[in-house]
This record gives C-alpha cells, structure tokens and sequence, in this order.
C-alpha cells in the first residue's frame, strides 16, 4: 500500500458561521411537549372523543325535542331509531320503560356525570395541592403531623363517607362532589408533597431564599409550577376514577337522585330489564367505558410528552 502524500491535503480551518449558527428552532417547554403529543395518535384519538362527549352533553338537552323525566306511554321501551308517528321526530337510542327518550338522558347523564367529576378532582386538584406544597416546603414536624391526618383520612372508607352525608345531606351531586372531595385529596397532597421535597434543594430555589423571598413566593412561583407536569397526568387519570365512582354510587342508588339521570342512573335502569331490552345496559355501558378509557390514554400520551427526559 503506497504512501499518501501530505500535500494532497489542504487545512481549511472552522468554519465559524455553522459554528454559531442554530441548527433546531428555539422553543419553550410546553410548546415542545404539545408538539409531542400531536404525534401521539392515540392521545389525539381519545382527546377528540373526550371534546365530543363533552360537547353533545352540552349541546344535546338544550337542542332535544324532549326533556329527560318526559314521558311517552304509548312507546315504550321502543327499538333504536324509532320515529314517534305523532310529533314525527325519531328516538335515535330509543325509549325506556316510562317512555322517556334514552339519547337525551344519554347527555344529560353525561353532562351530570362529568360535571360531578370535573367538580370533585378540581377541588381535589386546589386542596392537595396547597396541602402538600405546605407540607413538603416546611417540612419537620409539621410535615409529620400533617402526614399523620392524611393517613388518617386513608384509613376512612369512601363508602362510609358517602352514607353519613346522605344521611344529614340531601342526595344529588352537591353532595356526591362534597363526599368525593373529602378524602380524595389525599393521593394528590402526597404527590405534590414528594415532588416539593425534590424540588427544594435546588440551586435556583437555594439562591430565592439567600435573595430574600417569602416562602409563598417560592411556593407559588418557583416550586409548584415545576411540579405541573406530574400534576396535570395525575389529575387526568383521576378524571375517569371520578366518573367510576360516581357511575357505581349512583348505579347502587346512593349516588343522582330521580329524575336526574347519569350513566349510573341509566346503567342501573338498564340492568333490570337488560334480558329483553340489551341497548339499554350497553349504551350508558359503552358511554362510561369509552370516556374512561379516552382519559387514561390521555393521561398515558400527557405522561410521554411531559416528560423531559424523552425530549430529542
């Protein structure tokens, strides 16, 4: 193998303008993380159900020809797309034992149930947030006694909760939300609490203190803003525990009461007539099952994209 000879080689040198030029567009970190969950199909996929839902429970009451305790004795219990020969409009999901049209009650349920789980995470949301912000900045022995009510709280069933409120409160979602909200805030406060606790240590919350800031400052503007990401996916996969529990205590009657309709009411008036009327259980059935599974995988994209760690 012969010699290459050196001064076939030329030395050009750096190249100062592709040195300092910017080869990726500056963007900030949410935009990053929408830009990331546009690509998750899936997440998109059930984000636009979720808006759909949202939406014909909204629109649907108020555009319906019937109202949810309406009452049509002559049809009962009528088949899917069933048209009323004397006002000429069509049941799309039929009728119901009392003749009541099923599709409004559909989205007047749906608009019941979302508002009630809606309700009780954001409060949930509000609660365990300034609890566990408190808990985990201070810490010591205020962190180990406020850590000792929530465990207390824990060790209270929801169930029992449910029963004495509607023992002293009137049944409906007021108090369904208030029930809720009584011991679902813990999950969140201890999630907030170990995020902080992480989070304190750091030179950029180290260098507020030495410049003087009150801990409502660092709390408000320094600590909890960075524990948003890991919020935001808890709070999207405890939408849907929301819409189960409701779904169960109004399905075992301690949940809406009549003539309110939700998807537990309509699932528990499904069941008992589900051996000669099926669409009656499966309709509110695959309503509940798809918003639930519309959030988790919501919930499953918003944890991918969130995630600094997989930024490229």
């Amino acid at each position: 193998m012969s010699k290459i000879d050196q001064s076939q080689f030329e030395w050009i040198g750096a190249n100062v303008s592709d040195a300092e030029s910017i080869k990726r567009p500056s963007t900030t970190y949410w935009k990053d993380a929408m830009h990331r969950l546009k690509k998750n199909k899936a997440a998109m996929v059930c984000l636009f159900f979720i808006v759909f839902i949202i939406l014909m429970s909204v629109i649907v009451p108020w555009v319906s020809p019937y109202t949810i305790s309406e009452q049509h004795l002559t049809h009962t219990d009528a088949s899917m797309f069933f048209k009323d020969s004397t006002d000429g409009h069509m049941h799309i999901f039929g009728t119901d034992t009392l003749g009541r049209d099923i599709f409004t009650r559909i989205w007047a349920g749906g608009r019941v149930s979302l508002f009630i789980a809606f309700s009780a995470v954001f409060i949930n949301f509000i609660i365990g947030v300034i609890y566990g912000g408190i808990s985990g900045y201070i810490g010591g022995a205020v962190d180990n006694v406020l850590m000792r009510i929530i465990e207390i709280i824990n060790g209270i069933p929801y169930l029992i909760i449910v029963v004495l409120l509607m023992m002293v409160l009137p049944p409906g979602p007021t108090t369904m939300i208030i029930a809720y909200a009584t011991v679902g805030w813990t999950g969140m406060a201890r999630l907030v609490r170990g995020q902080i606790m992480s989070l304190k240590q750091q030179d950029y919350v180290i260098a507020a203190k030495v410049m003087g800031a009150k801990p409502s400052r660092i709390i408000g503007r320094h600590l909890l803003p960075n524990t948003l990401s890991v919020v935001i996916v808890n709070l999207t996969l405890a939408i849907p525990s929301a819409i189960f529990t409701e779904a169960f205590l109004s399905y075992i009657g301690l949940g809406v009461p009549v003539p309110l309709a939700s998807w537990g009411v309509l699932a528990n008036d499904g069941s008992r007539v589900f051996q000669m009327y099926p669409s009656q259980l499966i309709i509110p059935a695959i309503c509940i099952s798809i918003t639930m599974l519309s959030f988790n995988l919501l919930g499953d994209g918003l944890r991918d994209a969130l995630d600094p760690k997989l930024r490229r």
